[in-house]
Protein backbone atom coordinates (compact mmCIF):
# COMPACT_ATOMS: atom_id res chain seq x y z
CA UNK A 1 0.00 0.00 0.00
CA UNK A 2 1.40 3.46 -0.89
CA UNK A 3 2.32 5.71 2.03
CA UNK A 4 2.07 9.50 2.08
CA UNK A 5 4.70 11.53 3.91
CA UNK A 6 3.33 14.84 5.21
CA UNK A 7 5.76 17.49 6.49
CA UNK A 8 4.92 20.86 8.08
CA UNK A 9 6.96 23.86 9.25
CA UNK A 10 7.24 27.64 9.62
CA UNK A 11 10.02 29.58 7.90
CA UNK A 12 12.30 31.70 10.10
CA UNK A 13 11.68 35.27 8.82
CA UNK A 14 15.36 36.23 8.63
CA UNK A 15 16.22 33.10 6.62
CA UNK A 16 13.60 33.16 3.85
CA UNK A 17 15.95 33.48 0.87
CA UNK A 18 18.40 30.84 2.15
CA UNK A 19 15.45 28.56 2.93
CA UNK A 20 14.07 28.89 -0.60
CA UNK A 21 17.46 28.07 -2.16
CA UNK A 22 17.79 25.03 0.10
CA UNK A 23 14.24 23.85 -0.64
CA UNK A 24 14.61 24.03 -4.42
CA UNK A 25 18.24 22.97 -4.86
CA UNK A 26 18.75 20.47 -2.03
CA UNK A 27 15.64 19.42 -0.08
CA UNK A 28 13.31 18.35 -2.88
CA UNK A 29 16.05 16.65 -4.97
CA UNK A 30 17.28 14.81 -1.85
CA UNK A 31 13.76 13.59 -1.05
CA UNK A 32 13.50 12.28 -4.61
CA UNK A 33 16.86 10.53 -4.25
CA UNK A 34 15.65 8.89 -1.02
CA UNK A 35 12.63 7.52 -2.90
CA UNK A 36 9.89 10.06 -2.13
CA UNK A 37 7.88 10.74 -5.29
CA UNK A 38 5.23 13.23 -6.45
CA UNK A 39 6.39 15.93 -4.02
CA UNK A 40 4.09 18.92 -3.60
CA UNK A 41 4.67 21.98 -1.38
CA UNK A 42 1.98 24.42 -0.23
CA UNK A 43 2.17 27.83 1.40
CA UNK A 44 -0.52 28.75 3.94
CA UNK A 45 -1.69 32.32 3.41
CA UNK A 46 -4.46 32.36 6.01
CA UNK A 47 -5.31 30.51 9.20
CA UNK A 48 -3.83 29.10 12.37
CA UNK A 49 -1.49 26.41 11.08
CA UNK A 50 2.04 25.91 9.83
CA UNK A 51 3.26 28.19 7.05
CA UNK A 52 4.38 25.34 4.78
CA UNK A 53 3.16 21.84 4.12
CA UNK A 54 4.83 19.34 1.80
CA UNK A 55 3.81 15.85 0.84
CA UNK A 56 5.16 12.98 -1.19
CA UNK A 57 4.55 9.29 -1.58
CA UNK A 58 6.51 6.08 -1.31
CA UNK A 59 5.50 2.56 -2.33
CA UNK A 60 5.24 0.87 1.07
CA UNK A 61 5.48 1.21 4.84
CA UNK A 62 8.81 -0.63 4.76
CA UNK A 63 10.22 1.87 2.27
CA UNK A 64 9.03 4.78 4.44
CA UNK A 65 10.68 3.26 7.50
CA UNK A 66 13.93 2.84 5.57
CA UNK A 67 13.81 6.50 4.54
CA UNK A 68 13.10 8.04 7.95
CA UNK A 69 15.69 5.81 9.64
CA UNK A 70 18.44 6.69 7.17
CA UNK A 71 21.41 8.93 7.90
CA UNK A 72 20.47 10.96 4.82
CA UNK A 73 17.00 11.73 6.27
CA UNK A 74 18.50 12.78 9.60
CA UNK A 75 20.99 15.05 7.86
CA UNK A 76 18.39 16.50 5.47
CA UNK A 77 15.81 17.29 8.14
CA UNK A 78 18.53 18.63 10.42
CA UNK A 79 19.58 21.08 7.74
CA UNK A 80 15.93 22.04 7.10
CA UNK A 81 15.59 22.85 10.80
CA UNK A 82 18.33 25.49 10.49
CA UNK A 83 15.88 27.49 8.31
CA UNK A 84 12.52 26.65 9.93
CA UNK A 85 10.71 26.20 13.23
CA UNK A 86 7.94 23.85 14.35
CA UNK A 87 9.01 21.08 11.95
CA UNK A 88 6.87 17.95 12.12
CA UNK A 89 6.21 15.01 9.85
CA UNK A 90 4.00 11.95 9.73
CA UNK A 91 3.43 9.00 7.42
CA UNK A 92 -0.10 7.82 6.64
CA UNK A 93 -1.73 5.46 4.15
CA UNK A 94 -2.08 7.35 0.86
CA UNK A 95 -5.60 7.90 -0.45
CA UNK A 96 -7.04 9.98 -3.25
CA UNK A 97 -7.30 13.73 -2.69
CA UNK A 98 -5.92 16.15 -0.14
CA UNK A 99 -4.89 14.63 3.21
CA UNK A 100 -3.90 16.26 6.49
Amino acid sequence: MPIKLILRWDIQPEKESEYFEFLVHEFIPALNKLGVEDILVWYTAYGECEQKMAEGTVGSQEEMQRIVRSDEWVSLTGKLETFVTDFTYKAIPATQGFQL
